[in-house]
């Protein structure tokens, strides 16, 4: 279906710009491509697609950008890493507009298939308690007890998905992502996550001579890190699929956020001294997705090595901030 209308939400974001590239790159041919910020501010923006500034938190601006479409991915939210997360609860929240006014588009042009993007957020917090985690499968989201703030808004649009699907028979298809890292995304102004955040730290840390990187915790939480080629496949692989329900979308790869940095000292060439900042934002203490669902119906999961990623994302990060 090349020739129908896909329309990216979200497309001036991360995720949302790699999205449309590869789109494009695929031979899909008739594009819309919404977000919110200017365009000076979209990551990735192409002269291929219909590129429009819509805020998507209203209603008259989902009928826009939905008008004509036939597949819809939603990746419109107002979020960012930890620091965002903890301190802009509220804002969070509000994307839930996004999602429900976007659902009630679409169910009112007839489109025929809707992704919404969620997070391992949700997933219940007392599963989270430990590094030494046991991965997260999909029904460790219930009870609910997922993330304050952004985790309850992925989850309440999870289902918003769900019982549109059920109710009014959109087919909604809906992953979990697990922190989605590499290269044209947000590496500083408090927005960024680890990955980017680290890269930035020691690039600074290396052009400064100032030996030293802060690292947030106590640096033994531990994680996994889906790089954005594997976040791609996965995304259009599960928006094809009869999988119903949500599914996890990320790397099994777990490492320690010290032992994210190591990985990127081993990049840079650099040894620093680790400052621990233990009032800062942290998240739990640890997460890793559990990939049984998506091998069962994919046979398929990421698997870009960490430090294959991660060198990919230093480099660019570090080529942004030369040009400074």
């Amino acid at each position: 279906m090349k020739s129908e209308k896909v329309v990216v939400c979200g497309a001036g974001g991360f995720i949302g710009g790699h999205l449309v590239g590869d789109l494009l790159r695929r031979g899909f041919a008739d594009i819309r491509a919404v977000d919110l910020k200017p365009f000076s501010d979209w990551f990735q923006r192409f002269p291929e697609a219909e590129n429009k500034q819509l805020d998507l938190q209203s209603r008259e601006a989902c009928e826009k950008a939905l008008q004509d479409a036939h597949t819809v991915y939603n990746l419109a939210a107002d979020m960012g890493g930890m620091g965002f997360i903890e301190h802009n609860k509220a804002l969070c929240m509000l994307s839930v507009m996004i999602n429900t006014h976007l659902l009630l588009a679409a169910r009112k042009f007839g489109v025929s298939r809707f992704f919404f993007a969620s997070s391992a957020c949700v997933y219940a917090a007392d599963k989270q308690t430990s590094p030494e985690v046991v991965p997260l499968k999909e029904s460790d989201a219930y009870p609910a007890m997922p993330e304050d703030g952004y985790g309850w808004e992925k989850l309440f649009s999870e289902r918003m998905c769900r019982h549109f699907r059920e109710d009014f028979g959109l087919q909604t298809r809906v992953a979990r992502y697990h922190n989605v890292y590499g290269p044209h995304g947000t590496y500083d102004g408090g927005r960024e996550k680890a990955p980017a955040a680290i890269s930035r730290k020691v690039i600074q840390a290396k052009l400064s001579g100032n030996h030293t990187i802060e690292i947030w915790g106590d640096g033994k939480q531990t994680r996994s890190f889906m790089y954005i080629d594997d976040c791609l496949k996965g995304t259009q692989a599960i928006m094809q699929s009869d999988i119903l329900e949500p599914i996890n979308l990320g790397s099994s790869e777990l490492v320690t956020i010290n032992g994210l940095v190591d990985i990127v000292e081993e990049i840079a060439g650099i040894k620093l001294k680790r400052i621990y900042n233990l009032k800062a934002p942290k998240g739990v203490n640890g997460r890793n997705s559990d990939n049984t669902l998506i091998r069962h119906y994919l046979g398929w999961e990421p698997s870009t090595r960490l430090r294959d990623g991660m060198e990919r994302t230093y480099r660019w990060i570090y080529d942004q901030i030369v040009k400074k």
